[in-house]
Protein backbone atom coordinates (compact mmCIF):
# COMPACT_ATOMS: atom_id res chain seq x y z
CA UNK A 1 0.00 0.00 0.00
CA UNK A 2 1.11 3.37 -0.72
CA UNK A 3 3.06 5.31 2.32
CA UNK A 4 1.17 8.52 1.48
CA UNK A 5 -2.23 10.05 0.88
CA UNK A 6 -3.81 12.49 -0.72
CA UNK A 7 -6.57 13.91 1.14
CA UNK A 8 -9.38 15.90 -1.33
CA UNK A 9 -12.57 17.92 0.01
CA UNK A 10 -15.10 18.04 -1.84
CA UNK A 11 -17.65 20.84 -2.41
CA UNK A 12 -15.98 23.75 -4.37
CA UNK A 13 -12.78 21.29 -4.84
CA UNK A 14 -13.85 18.31 -6.77
CA UNK A 15 -17.37 19.16 -7.27
CA UNK A 16 -19.59 22.77 -7.53
CA UNK A 17 -22.22 21.58 -5.50
CA UNK A 18 -22.36 21.56 -1.81
CA UNK A 19 -24.56 19.70 1.14
CA UNK A 20 -27.41 22.50 0.64
CA UNK A 21 -27.87 20.76 -2.77
CA UNK A 22 -28.00 17.30 -1.66
CA UNK A 23 -30.48 17.98 0.77
CA UNK A 24 -32.44 19.96 -1.63
CA UNK A 25 -32.44 16.45 -3.83
CA UNK A 26 -33.74 14.48 -0.76
CA UNK A 27 -35.97 16.89 -0.20
CA UNK A 28 -37.82 16.52 -3.63
CA UNK A 29 -37.55 13.14 -3.82
CA UNK A 30 -38.84 11.52 -0.69
CA UNK A 31 -42.09 10.61 0.80
CA UNK A 32 -45.67 12.26 -0.04
CA UNK A 33 -45.88 15.75 -1.93
CA UNK A 34 -47.38 17.03 1.00
CA UNK A 35 -43.41 16.26 2.60
CA UNK A 36 -41.99 16.90 -0.60
CA UNK A 37 -43.53 20.36 -0.40
CA UNK A 38 -42.89 20.88 3.22
CA UNK A 39 -38.93 20.01 2.90
CA UNK A 40 -38.38 21.92 -0.47
CA UNK A 41 -39.99 25.17 1.45
CA UNK A 42 -38.11 24.62 4.70
CA UNK A 43 -35.02 24.51 2.86
CA UNK A 44 -35.79 27.59 0.98
CA UNK A 45 -36.53 29.61 3.67
CA UNK A 46 -33.57 28.36 5.63
CA UNK A 47 -30.86 29.37 2.72
CA UNK A 48 -30.41 32.68 4.07
CA UNK A 49 -29.50 31.00 7.83
CA UNK A 50 -27.19 28.87 5.91
CA UNK A 51 -25.53 31.44 4.45
CA UNK A 52 -24.79 33.06 7.66
CA UNK A 53 -23.99 29.86 9.86
CA UNK A 54 -21.86 28.89 7.13
CA UNK A 55 -19.91 32.05 6.87
CA UNK A 56 -19.47 32.56 10.79
CA UNK A 57 -19.10 28.92 11.94
CA UNK A 58 -18.75 26.21 10.11
CA UNK A 59 -19.27 23.52 12.86
CA UNK A 60 -22.55 25.57 14.18
CA UNK A 61 -23.78 25.63 10.75
CA UNK A 62 -23.41 21.65 9.63
CA UNK A 63 -25.06 21.11 13.55
CA UNK A 64 -27.93 23.19 12.30
CA UNK A 65 -28.15 22.31 8.34
CA UNK A 66 -28.27 18.33 9.65
CA UNK A 67 -31.42 18.71 11.71
CA UNK A 68 -33.02 18.39 8.35
CA UNK A 69 -32.72 14.76 8.13
CA UNK A 70 -34.50 14.11 11.58
CA UNK A 71 -37.19 11.16 10.87
CA UNK A 72 -35.93 9.74 7.12
CA UNK A 73 -35.15 6.80 7.03
CA UNK A 74 -31.98 5.43 6.55
CA UNK A 75 -32.60 2.72 4.00
CA UNK A 76 -34.11 5.31 1.79
CA UNK A 77 -30.98 7.76 2.19
CA UNK A 78 -28.71 4.92 1.04
CA UNK A 79 -30.70 3.99 -1.73
CA UNK A 80 -31.17 7.69 -3.04
CA UNK A 81 -27.95 8.06 -2.92
CA UNK A 82 -26.94 6.28 -5.73
CA UNK A 83 -29.50 8.61 -8.04
CA UNK A 84 -28.35 11.52 -6.47
CA UNK A 85 -25.07 10.95 -7.20
CA UNK A 86 -25.89 10.66 -10.98
CA UNK A 87 -28.67 13.45 -10.97
CA UNK A 88 -26.73 15.81 -9.39
CA UNK A 89 -22.88 15.32 -8.14
CA UNK A 90 -21.85 13.41 -11.31
CA UNK A 91 -22.98 16.61 -13.82
CA UNK A 92 -21.46 19.04 -11.36
CA UNK A 93 -17.67 17.77 -11.04
CA UNK A 94 -15.19 19.92 -12.88
CA UNK A 95 -13.90 18.37 -16.20
CA UNK A 96 -10.38 18.26 -14.63
CA UNK A 97 -11.14 16.24 -11.85
CA UNK A 98 -10.63 13.06 -12.36
CA UNK A 99 -6.92 14.14 -13.94
CA UNK A 100 -6.13 15.69 -10.80
CA UNK A 101 -7.27 12.26 -8.99
CA UNK A 102 -5.00 10.58 -11.30
CA UNK A 103 -1.94 12.80 -10.97
CA UNK A 104 -2.18 12.01 -7.43
CA UNK A 105 -2.64 8.16 -7.71
CA UNK A 106 0.56 7.65 -10.10
CA UNK A 107 2.65 10.02 -7.80
CA UNK A 108 1.80 6.98 -5.39
CA UNK A 109 -0.87 8.34 -3.15
CA UNK A 110 -4.08 6.74 -1.41
CA UNK A 111 -7.00 8.59 -2.84
CA UNK A 112 -9.45 9.91 0.76
CA UNK A 113 -11.92 12.02 0.73
CA UNK A 114 -12.43 14.42 3.04
CA UNK A 115 -15.50 16.28 3.90
CA UNK A 116 -18.30 17.67 5.80
CA UNK A 117 -20.67 15.77 4.40
CA UNK A 118 -23.00 12.48 5.01
CA UNK A 119 -20.59 9.32 4.28
CA UNK A 120 -23.71 8.15 3.00
CA UNK A 121 -24.06 11.09 0.28
CA UNK A 122 -20.22 10.43 -0.46
CA UNK A 123 -19.90 6.76 -1.28
CA UNK A 124 -20.56 6.57 -5.08
CA UNK A 125 -18.69 9.57 -5.77
CA UNK A 126 -15.52 7.64 -4.19
CA UNK A 127 -16.19 4.34 -6.24
CA UNK A 128 -16.97 6.84 -9.57
CA UNK A 129 -13.51 8.46 -8.69
CA UNK A 130 -11.63 5.54 -7.43
CA UNK A 131 -10.98 6.47 -4.20
CA UNK A 132 -9.76 4.13 -1.46
CA UNK A 133 -11.14 5.85 1.81
CA UNK A 134 -13.38 8.31 2.97
CA UNK A 135 -13.54 10.49 5.98
CA UNK A 136 -16.63 12.19 6.63
CA UNK A 137 -19.95 12.97 9.00
CA UNK A 138 -21.75 9.72 10.11
CA UNK A 139 -25.39 10.25 10.86
CA UNK A 140 -26.92 8.81 13.75
CA UNK A 141 -29.53 6.58 13.60
CA UNK A 142 -32.09 5.19 15.69
CA UNK A 143 -34.54 2.60 14.95
CA UNK A 144 -33.54 3.01 10.90
CA UNK A 145 -34.11 6.34 11.44
CA UNK A 146 -32.28 9.93 11.26
CA UNK A 147 -31.85 11.78 14.59
CA UNK A 148 -30.66 14.65 12.93
CA UNK A 149 -27.52 14.96 14.86
CA UNK A 150 -24.19 13.80 13.28
CA UNK A 151 -21.82 11.61 15.55
CA UNK A 152 -18.95 13.41 17.12
CA UNK A 153 -16.18 15.14 16.65
CA UNK A 154 -18.03 16.59 13.47
CA UNK A 155 -15.83 16.81 10.60
CA UNK A 156 -14.90 20.33 9.28
CA UNK A 157 -12.45 23.37 10.26
CA UNK A 158 -9.38 22.31 12.51
CA UNK A 159 -11.33 18.53 13.04
CA UNK A 160 -10.48 17.94 9.23
CA UNK A 161 -6.51 18.02 10.36
CA UNK A 162 -6.83 15.72 13.50
CA UNK A 163 -8.92 12.70 11.74
CA UNK A 164 -6.07 13.07 8.62
CA UNK A 165 -3.61 13.41 11.76
CA UNK A 166 -5.22 10.20 13.47
CA UNK A 167 -6.12 8.53 9.73
CA UNK A 168 -2.03 8.51 8.91
CA UNK A 169 -1.12 7.17 12.45
CA UNK A 170 -3.23 4.21 11.67
CA UNK A 171 -2.66 3.69 8.57
CA UNK A 172 0.70 4.34 9.33
CA UNK A 173 1.19 6.79 6.33
CA UNK A 174 4.06 9.74 6.59
CA UNK A 175 1.95 12.63 7.69
CA UNK A 176 4.92 15.15 5.96
CA UNK A 177 4.82 13.35 2.84
CA UNK A 178 0.86 13.45 2.13
CA UNK A 179 -0.81 15.94 0.15
CA UNK A 180 -3.92 18.30 0.82
CA UNK A 181 -6.50 19.97 -1.58
CA UNK A 182 -9.01 22.60 -0.73
CA UNK A 183 -11.02 25.59 -1.77
CA UNK A 184 -11.37 27.39 1.28
CA UNK A 185 -9.75 28.94 3.60
CA UNK A 186 -12.03 27.45 6.45
CA UNK A 187 -9.40 24.06 5.59
CA UNK A 188 -7.10 26.02 6.90
CA UNK A 189 -5.73 23.44 9.19
CA UNK A 190 -6.34 20.78 6.68
CA UNK A 191 -4.04 22.04 4.72
CA UNK A 192 -1.62 23.23 7.11
CA UNK A 193 -1.30 19.63 8.89
CA UNK A 194 0.12 17.94 5.66
CA UNK A 195 3.51 18.49 3.88
CA UNK A 196 2.39 19.00 0.61
CA UNK A 197 -0.71 21.34 0.47
CA UNK A 198 -2.72 23.19 -2.67
CA UNK A 199 -5.32 25.33 -3.02
CA UNK A 200 -7.74 24.12 -5.64
CA UNK A 201 -10.49 27.15 -6.88
CA UNK A 202 -9.47 29.42 -3.36
CA UNK A 203 -11.95 31.83 -2.30
CA UNK A 204 -9.94 35.08 -1.48
CA UNK A 205 -9.05 34.07 1.99
CA UNK A 206 -7.45 30.89 1.35
CA UNK A 207 -5.99 32.32 -2.03
CA UNK A 208 -4.25 34.81 0.07
CA UNK A 209 -3.01 32.39 2.64
CA UNK A 210 -1.59 30.02 -0.64
CA UNK A 211 0.45 33.01 -1.89
CA UNK A 212 1.58 33.93 1.38
CA UNK A 213 2.84 30.67 2.01
CA UNK A 214 3.86 30.07 -1.44
CA UNK A 215 1.59 26.85 -1.40
CA UNK A 216 0.46 25.97 -4.91
CA UNK A 217 -2.56 26.90 -6.58
CA UNK A 218 -4.82 25.40 -9.32
CA UNK A 219 -7.96 26.50 -11.28
CA UNK A 220 -10.09 23.45 -12.10
CA UNK A 221 -12.62 24.01 -15.21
Amino acid sequence: MPAKAAFFDVDGTLVRTNIVHVYAYYATNRGSLRGIAGRTLGTALGLPVFGILDAVNRKAFNEFFYRYYAGLSEDRLVTIAEDMFEDVLKPALYEQTQDLIDEARRSGCRIVLVTGALDFTMHPLARHLGCDDVIANKMQFVGGKATGKVIPPIIEGANKANAIRAYCEKEGLALNQCHGYSDSASDYAMLAVVGRPTAVNPDLRLRSLARAYNWPILDLK
